[in-house]
């Protein structure tokens, strides 16, 4: 089935999103705004593919699928890792292609295609944005695994640290970051790539050794004292971030940069500012990442910190980090991460035995208007039990589309409304007249609809398309009358003028 259904490109799917009957629109509606994101780790092949090797077409089917599962759950945005560790998957000049994706480091799919440009392609017919995740300093799972001929890190060795087990470029150099810039510059102008996000791994969580930055510390120090060290660390993140910022922008000023931190910029106990937890590792202390700086310079277009705690924990309370965070948005987006992968009915946590914790978790959030939206790590565990989540999702948390926060600082130029609307029994029809006028392309079209004469909210979302038309289902055994208007939306989710209505009974 899945086979046909690549086949069958040409016959376009009208529907993009599956309609909920409309008695259920009049009822615990999701927000009209909101960000719904699944993290798509590669690195150990932890959600796709499936294992290192696995022939093209089940590649395919198995992204499919994927995008299949997250759309009926209503998930708006893909957030896949193309860079695990210095490698790629896609067609790159400056770095090998992934052993993830086909059993060895640099060596290319067969028969070819490009992984990066098919998701990208099958995410946007599904209507999600494609967010290219990417580790910046991770050369190396482990110091052992062998590189590809043609890695980098022979041409440069001493751009590489050895800390644990693993490999690493050095943050300190220059050199390093330049590449990173590089890399992600390249992504940016050849893939149609909707954001570039970076997780939590600047510098690695601390072991019991020091890590191994003296060298590049005595060249590079800035007139840093020694006892400043730190400041020096997160400096050289600061001048990563903002450098890719300024790369990104210049490149396509419509692409995204997010990142998605640890859960706590600093414990209360360390500094007045931080939250009042009492967490082991924290982005500023452990991992030199300010990431509230970035928000606030803006540096960054959204903060999606990683929330991988129930509500109540004793140490890092997911309500209380919330209502932190969300002082910390400045007028930039902020989402939040759940930990998905923590449902289990077999875990010795309370709370993750507990059908109603990932949904009370949303509704916290939903109750906060600085925060706009949620993504879910990781997209594997949505194919098994989580306590009835997926039902919820579907037929109560996210029973309607949403359509993703637009970013004002970015563009905020609405596009062509649609015009020539018109009905045809159950079917709609409307044209997107391109103008001279400067206004935003329409990628994607909005449907509302009310009951005519009894609901009078013109806002009542009921789905969005990609198309220039519709069909309607029958809704009521009763056939009645309702209100139908259309808007437009550009890629950065700038929503034009509505048309007038037309009625149509369903």
């Amino acid at each position: 089935m899945l086979k046909q259904a690549i086949s069958m490109k040409n016959l376009f799917i009208v529907v993009l999103f599956i309609i909920i009957p409309f008695a259920g629109l009049c009822q615990n509606l999701s927000p009209k705004y909101e960000f719904r994101g699944v993290w798509i780790a590669t690195v150990e092949n932890i959600d796709w593919p499936s294992k290192p090797g696995l022939p093209v077409t089940e590649q395919r089917e198995e992204i499919i699928d994927i995008l299949d599962m997250h759309q009926k759950n209503g998930m708006n945005a893909i957030i896949l890792q193309i860079r695990p560790a210095s490698d790629a998957f896609y067609q790159s000049d400056l770095e090998p292609w992934s052993k993830y994706l086909t059993g060895y480091p640099g060596r290319s799919p067969n028969p070819f295609y490009d992984p990066l440009e098919f998701w990208i392609d099958e995410c946007h017919k599904h209507g999600m944005e494609f967010h290219a995740w990417l580790n910046p300093y991770r050369v190396a799972q482990n110091y052992e695994d062998p590189l590809a001929g043609n890695h980098i890190a022979f041409e440069h060795p001493n751009w590489i640290l050895k800390y644990g087990e693993r490999l690493y470029f050095d943050p300190g150099l220059p050199e390093t970051r330049n590449f990173v810039t590089k890399v992600v510059t390249d992504i940016v102008s050849r893939y149609d790539v909707d954001a570039i996000h970076f997780d939590d791994y600047f510098y690695p969580y601390p072991l019991q050794e020091e890590f191994p930055d003296t060298a590049s510390f005595k060249k590079y120090n800035r007139a840093w004292p020694d006892k400043y060290k730190a400041d020096w660390r997160r400096e050289n993140i600061d001048i990563l971030i903002r450098q890719l910022s300024t790369s990104i922008k210049k490149t396509k000023p419509w692409v995204k940069f997010g990142i998605s931190p640890f859960g706590v910029w600093r414990n209360k106990s360390d500094d007045p500012k931080g939250s009042d937890t009492r967490a082991g590792a924290t982005n500023f202390d452990h991992l030199y990442a300010n990431v509230i700086k970035w928000q606030e310079k803006g540096w960054i277009d959204y903060l999606l910190p990683q929330l991988y705690w129930q509500i109540g924990h004793s140490s890092v309370d997911f309500e209380l980090l919330a209502n932190w965070w969300k002082n910390h948005s400045y007028d930039r987006e902020m989402y939040i991460g759940h930990g998905v992968y923590k449902i289990d009915p077999e875990s010795n946590i309370k709370e993750w035995t507990m059908p109603d914790e990932l949904p009370k978790q949303i509704e916290t959030l939903r109750a906060i208007p600085e925060i706009g939206g949620s993504a879910f790590y990781s997209s594997k565990h949505f194919n098994r039990d989580l306590l009835g989540l997926q039902d919820s999702l579907q037929n109560r948390i996210n029973n309607t589309p949403a359509i993703i926060p637009p970013m004002p600082w970015i563009n905020n130029i609405i596009p062509s409304s649609p015009e020539k609307f018109r009905k045809s029994g159950k079917k709609i029809k409307w044209k997107v007249i391109e103008t001279n006028e400067g206004k935003n392309k329409p990628v994607k079209f909005v449907i509302y609809m009310n009951e005519d004469g009894k609901d009078s909210n013109p806002q009542q979302l009921f789905s969005i398309c990609l198309d220039e038309k519709f069909k309607f289902k029958r809704i009521n055994k009763k056939r009645k009358k309702y209100e139908v208007r259309i808007t437009a939306l550009d890629r950065l989710n700038n929503e034009s003028k509505p048309t007038n209505p037309v009625i149509i009974k369903l």
